[in-house]
């Protein structure tokens, strides 16, 4: 599982540079738009808290670095954004999910998530862009992300649950 999670983190990141220089801005609803890296953005967030989990916090930014240095052969401007922001929101991440996720795993992966789309949304687009134009759209569309995942873990959970009783 270690190198499932691991290895979904570090294509999620590839993939959301890979998005952004294929598709430029897309629509997340509500009238708004974002990088088209932005779903798979958010799914880096919960990729990320899962390989937390299972295997700390050097094998995270391992694949933070691997999933930049890959992203460099895409655009290099992207792949430095890219790999700031995820590094930043992986501190952010750190300070919020660790402690709390003892408490209410859950709640521990919306707020980490949340804080994490802001801190990652407005460094991505200062670095890559010098602007902050599209943080509204990137904060709705990795939050449609994040909600989908948390669902989809908890369906799966209950599921796993149910069927070892």
């Amino acid at each position: 599982m270690k190198v499932v999670a691991f290895t979904g983190f570090v294509a999620t990141v590839w993939l959301a540079n890979w998005a952004l220089d294929t598709y430029g801005f897309v629509s997340v609803g509500f009238g708004l738009t974002a990088p088209a890296g932005v779903y798979f953005a958010g799914a880096a967030f919960s990729l990320r808290d899962w390989l937390h989990e299972l295997a700390g916090k050097k094998p995270v930014i391992l694949a933070i670095l691997i999933g930049g240095t890959l992203s460099w052969f895409i655009e290099p401007a992207f792949a430095f954004a890219s790999a700031t922001a995820f590094l930043a929101s992986e501190t952010a991440d750190f300070l919020i999910y660790t402690p709390l996720r003892e408490r209410n795993r859950y709640g521990a992966i919306a707020l980490s998530n949340t804080v994490g789309a802001i801190v990652d949304s407005a460094i991505f687009l200062w670095l890559a862009f010098d602007s902050l134009d599209g943080m509204t759209g990137l904060v709705v569309g990795k939050t449609w992300i994040t909600l989908a995942t948390v669902l989809l873990v908890a369906v799966v959970r209950r599921t796993r649950v149910t069927a070892t009783r």
